[in-house]
């Protein structure tokens, strides 16, 4: 029995409201004819506390395997960031589906902490002048003085740690005790496991970038360029961006498509329409012309009792 035209034009309506694969569809095949390859999203929320971890990369993986990648992959990525481990796992996903053994990373946005990494593995990058990518050193959550929980630099803790340690041995008057009261506040393991993430993020980062932008420099020159991304005394604070040209002198290699053209429009048409799906129906999205997966927004915390 065929559909009444109301019967159409609300399902028609419905796909909008919920904002479905569907309606981000055609962006994807004209952007791929730009491109010469097919495209996939990578999208976690900067509205809704989650972060890029394991799951995500299985999600991917899942989405891949149902995918042509015979001419490659190009990864359109918006995500704050979160574990390095799942990010090192994104890069492998991206390389082994894809029959290059390569795929690009095209930043529309922001593709912060972990997303960088991400960025670094890939062969090539394309950003525009107001994309921005972020430092990749790693934070802890911890309580501060007043009870309140916030997010510290382990960089930053480990150094005060050593900083303090160097002036208590080289105190010659040896008045050692206000040293000892400031470094009871210290735990020397969790010392030792914020330099292990400290070791583990700028490992991930360098051999990401050895096998991917930057495989055809030196390791000594690969670290180098790292160091806005790993040194908060350069940083300053993990929240701030590292803009394409930024990272252009800092000898990455960066497209930086003309943002009037064609392919540019493209890209931030589907970032837009993605970027408000994760901001308001969804949280993380996940998404080929064929495919798509979607995570809903975890549910509000609710203040007060309820009567």
């Amino acid at each position: 029995m065929p559909k009444k035209p109301e019967d159409v034009v609300l399902a028609s309506v419905m796909k909008e409201q919920l904002q479905s694969g569907e309606t981000r569809r055609k962006i994807f095949v004209t952007l791929e004819k730009e491109l010469k390859r097919p495209v996939a999203t990578f999208f976690t929320s900067f509205k809704y506390p989650v972060m890029l971890e394991n799951e995500d990369a299985d999600i991917l993986e899942g989405i891949l395997q149902k995918t042509d990648l015979s001419d490659g992959l190009a990864l359109v990525i918006s995500s704050p960031g979160g574990d390095g481990v799942a990010a090192e796992r994104v890069i492998n996903i991206c390389r082994h589906y894809s029959n290059t053994g390569e795929y690009w990373a095209i930043v529309p946005s922001k593709a912060k902490s972990a997303a960088t990494m991400i960025c670094f593995g890939a062969s090539k990058l394309i950003m525009g002048g107001t994309s921005e990518l972020g430092p990749v050193d790693p934070q802890v959550v911890m309580q501060r003085g007043d009870g309140e929980f916030a997010w510290f630099s382990a960089y930053n803790i480990v150094k005060s740690y050593d900083n303090l340690f160097k002036r208590a041995v080289s105190d010659k008057k040896g008045n050692l005790e206000p040293y000892l009261q400031q470094l009871e506040r210290y735990d020397e393991r969790e010392i030792e496991e914020l330099r292990s993430a400290l070791s583990l993020a700028e490992d991930i980062a360098t051999r990401s970038l050895s096998t991917g932008l930057m495989q055809k420099r030196k390791l000594d020159q690969i670290k180098k360029s790292l160091e806005i991304f790993l040194t908060p005394e350069i940083s300053k604070t993990h929240g701030r961006p590292v803009f394409a040209k930024e990272a252009i002198s800092r000898k990455f290699e960066i497209t930086m498509p003309d943002v009037r053209q064609t392919l540019w429009n493209l890209v931030y048409e589907l970032y837009i329409r993605t970027n408000n799906f994760v901001s308001t129906v969804a949280c993380k999205c996940v998404e080929t012309k064929d495919h798509s997966f979607h995570a809903k927004p975890p549910p509000p915390k609710i203040k007060g009792k309820q009567s």
